[in-house]
């Protein structure tokens, strides 16, 4: 699959959350906050495209909804990462 420009973004998003998680983590735990734009490009790729998961970073092992599809929390061996809305 040829990632069009919305996917593009999203997964520099990711791949900029996963570099800056390390940064902010407390433990395993790390809140990364991205514009509503920024969440909005994110979550519309992992849950509204039906984008391959193959497309996503490597490093991210699971993803889900949470605080009532406010956050998103990545899963990775290192890190729990919860993305919110600045």
């Amino acid at each position: 699959m040829d990632p069009g420009l919305h996917v593009t973004q999203a997964i520099n998003h990711l791949n900029r959350v996963l570099s800056y998680a390390s940064m902010v983590a407390e433990g395993r735990a790390a809140t990364v906050h991205l514009t509503l734009e920024d969440w909005d490009v994110v979550a519309d790729m992992l849950f509204h495209m039906d984008t391959p998961r193959e497309m996503l970073p490597d490093a991210i092992s699971e993803f889900k909804l949470m605080e009532e599809e406010q956050a998103i929390e990545l899963k990775t061996e290192d890190y729990d990462i919860t993305l919110a809305v600045m």
